[in-house]
């Protein structure tokens, strides 16, 4: 019995949320308020064809009114939390289209209305019941609206769970595998014989980048700074084991801003393990990875540069390993249409521009 019940009410709210509905559920409106205008008393009080002009004039301005509520009112105001300054603005939109009513219905109709004038109720009070019939048919169309973002926020955020824990799996038996350890490990036994001192060094890189892969790595949110620290170790322990490679993190940013600005973990590690991997030059001539990260107004810039051995033809799909699409999809999910990812390349270079809202 719950179960049949759940059925019906999922199908009931694919219906008022689902894209492929849309169209039915306009024309269901449209013929439903058209049916109560044309049932309606105020109808009746006009003779003849001038009651059918009386019924496309209320419809027309009432459907106008419900449509820039829907789709200007509540996307500009009410979701982007101008509460007081959206209801002032319905209640303005309200008593326009009340007025432009009243003075059509006063110019043009009033000759041809049944009930004359003397016996109409006072202009105060007749704008006060308009308010009282288009008001509760405007905010539901509003809860309307608040529901089917509510639903689509909820089902965003339960695929974006499930692609982070995917993500995070396929990071534990990528990123951090044995081969990567291994040749570290070997590195850092040569150092220790020929300098005790950078073997350190590099003991400690290891440690913070495998504290950040195990530890921040499951947080929600992590500092810029976390961040851009964790990229300059894992670069650091990459030209280690690359002589010939050269890496830079430059960011003109306050240590202050970067310590208060929180992204998600590991935003920017596909594609700086995209460039070391594919910066390889097989002649073994020098290569580079550049990363640069800014912040302007409320926004951080992501650039990231590497070399490509001109003697290999770049192509999209040589660049489209290492969880690229899993990242793109992230960035959607997380972001929508607020960031901009491009990606450009020459036979020489490789060029990964992010630009995310913070």
């Amino acid at each position: 019995m719950n179960s049949l019940l759940q059925s019906k009410n999922q199908k009931i709210i694919n219906f008022l949320v689902d894209k492929k509905f849309r169209f039915l559920r306009h024309i269901l409106f449209l013929f439903g308020f058209l049916l109560i205008v044309y049932n309606s008393t105020f109808s009746l009080s006009y003779d003849g064809v001038y009651r059918y002009y009386a019924i496309f004039l209320l419809f027309v301005i009432f459907v106008a009114k419900v449509y820039i509520n829907i789709y200007f009112l509540v996307p500009q105001f009410f979701f982007k939390g101008y509460y007081i300054l959206y209801l002032l603005l319905l209640t303005i939109l309200v008593f326009l289209g009340i007025n432009i009513i009243g003075e059509t219905l006063k110019h043009f109709f009033e000759s041809h209305r049944i009930v004359h004038a003397e016996q109409i109720r006072d202009k105060i009070r007749g704008y006060y019941e308009a308010f009282l019939v288009v008001a509760p048919i405007i905010m539901m169309t509003t809860t309307l609206k608040l529901f089917q973002k509510w639903v689509e926020d909820n089902r965003q955020i339960s695929e974006l769970k499930n692609l982070t824990f995917l993500m995070e799996i396929n990071e534990l038996k990528n990123q951090i595998n044995p081969h990567f350890l291994f040749n570290m490990l070997n590195n850092v036994k040569a150092l220790i014989r020929k300098d005790p001192e950078i073997a350190t060094v590099v003991i400690m890189k290891l440690s913070e980048f495998l504290r950040y892969q195990l530890y921040e790595n499951n947080e929600e949110k992590t500092s810029v700074s976390s961040e851009i620290k964790f990229l300059s170790n894992f670069l650091d322990l990459e030209k280690i084991r690359q002589e010939n490679l050269n890496v830079s993190i430059d960011s003109g940013v306050d240590s202050r801003i970067l310590n208060s600005t929180y992204i998600p973990p590991n935003l920017f590690t596909t594609f700086v393990e995209n460039a070391i991997k594919h910066s390889v030059n097989v002649q073994g001539d020098p290569t580079f990875v550049h990363v640069d990260i800014s912040i302007k107004e409320k926004q951080l810039y992501f650039i990231c540069r590497n070399s490509v051995d001109p003697n290999y033809i770049v192509s999209d799909k040589k660049f489209a390993g290492l969880g690229l699409p899993n990242i793109k999809r992230r960035l959607e999910l997380l972001y929508g249409k607020m960031c901009t990812l491009d990606i450009n390349f020459t036979n020489t270079e490789y060029t990964v521009s992010l630009i995310i809202p913070i």
